[in-house]
C-alpha cells in the first residue's frame, strides 16, 4: 500500500545546476560592472581635480592627482574579466604601466620630455601588441593597408605642422608618430574585423590618444594655448579609460544593447 502523498518520505531536492550557475554568472557581471563604474567615477574625480589643479596652480595637488588617475585606470584594467583572454589583458596592463612612468616623467621639474616620450613609445608597442594577437589569424602586415596609410599621411601631416619647432627632436617624434599611427590603425583594423564591443572601446580609446599626443605635440613644438592641457589630458584620461574597459568587454554590440 503507498502512502499518501502528505507523509511519503522525500528525498533531498537536487539543485538546479544550470540555475545555480546562472545565477553567479549573472551575479559576477553585475558586481564587475559596479565595480567598473566606481572606478571609472574615482578615475573621473581624479583627473578632473588634477586638471583644476593644473589651472589654479596647485603643484603638489598636481603631483598627486596625475599619476592617481592612472592608477585607478591600472586597478580598472586588472579587475577579474570574463570573455578576454590572458595575453590581451597582460599586454594592455604592461602599456598603461608603462604609460604610468610617461606621465611621471612629463610631470617632474626636470625637463624628462624624452624619457616620457620613450615611455609611451613602448607602452604603444604593448599596445599593438595586444590589438594584433588578439584580432586573430589575419596578418598584421595585410590588415587594412588603406586604413594604415590614412593614419600615416595624418601622422605626417602633423609632423610637417611640427617640423619647424621640433629642433634635435625631429627624429624621436617621427619614430613615435608612425607608432602611434600603427597603434591606432591596428585598433581600428581590429574594431572592422572583430565588431565587439571592447574592440570598439578601444579603437575610440587609440583614437582619443591621437588627438591627445597631436595636441600636446602642436602645444610643445609649434605654439602653446592656455586650454591646451584640459585637452590633453581630458582626451588622454579617456583614451585609456576605454583602452582599460575594452578588456572583459567581448559581446557584441547588440547584445549589450538588448541586455
Amino acid at each position: 500500500m503507498s502512502l499518501p502523498a502528505s507523509i511519503a518520505p522525500r528525498g533531498k531536492a537536487r539543485p538546479d545546476k544550470p540555475t545555480n550557475l546562472l545565477v553567479s554568472a549573472t551575479t559576477l557581471v553585475m558586481a564587475r560592472e559596479i565595480l567598473d563604474l566606481v572606478l571609472v567615477l574615482l578615475a573621473v574625480a581624479s583627473a578632473t581635480t588634477c586638471i583644476a589643479a593644473h589651472y589654479r596652480d596647485r603643484q603638489r595637488l598636481f603631483w598627486i592627482t596625475k599619476p592617481l588617475t592612472l592608477v585607478f585606470v591600472l586597478l580598472l584594467a586588472t579587475r577579474p574579466s570574463l570573455g578576454t583572454s590572458g595575453i590581451y589583458q597582460g599586454l594592455l596592463v604592461t602599456g598603461l604601466v608603462f604609460s604610468l612612468a610617461g606621465d611621471v616623467f612629463l610631470m617632474l621639474p626636470s625637463d624628462r620630455f624624452v624619457a616620457g616620450l620613450a615611455s609611451f613609445f613602448v607602452g604603444h608597442v604593448f599596445y599593438i601588441a595586444a590589438f594584433v594577437v588578439d584580432a586573430g589569424p589575419a596578418s598584421a602586415l595585410v590588415r587594412e593597408p588603406l586604413l594604415l596609410l590614412a593614419m600615416l599621411a595624418a601622422s605626417a601631416g602633423v609632423y610637417a605642422h611640427l617640423w619647424s619647432g621640433l629642433g634635435d627632436m625631429k627624429l624621436p617624434v617621427a619614430v613615435y608618430g608612425v607608432t602611434i599611427a600603427a597603434m591606432a590603425w591596428q585598433a581600428t583594423a581590429r574594431w572592422n574585423e572583430m565588431g565587439q564591443l571592447g574592440a570598439l572601446l578601444a579603437c575610440s580609446g587609440a583614437l582619443l590618444f591621437v588627438v591627445s599626443d597631436s595636441v600636446l605635440a602642436v602645444n610643445r613644438f609649434r605654439r602653446s594655448f592656455g586650454a591646451a592641457e584640459a585637452v590633453v589630458l581630458g582626451t588622454y584620461y579617456c583614451a585609456q579609460c576605454l583602452i582599460a574597459l575594452s578588456i572583459g568587454s567581448g559581446e557584441s554590440i547588440a547584445d549589450w544593447a538588448m541586455r
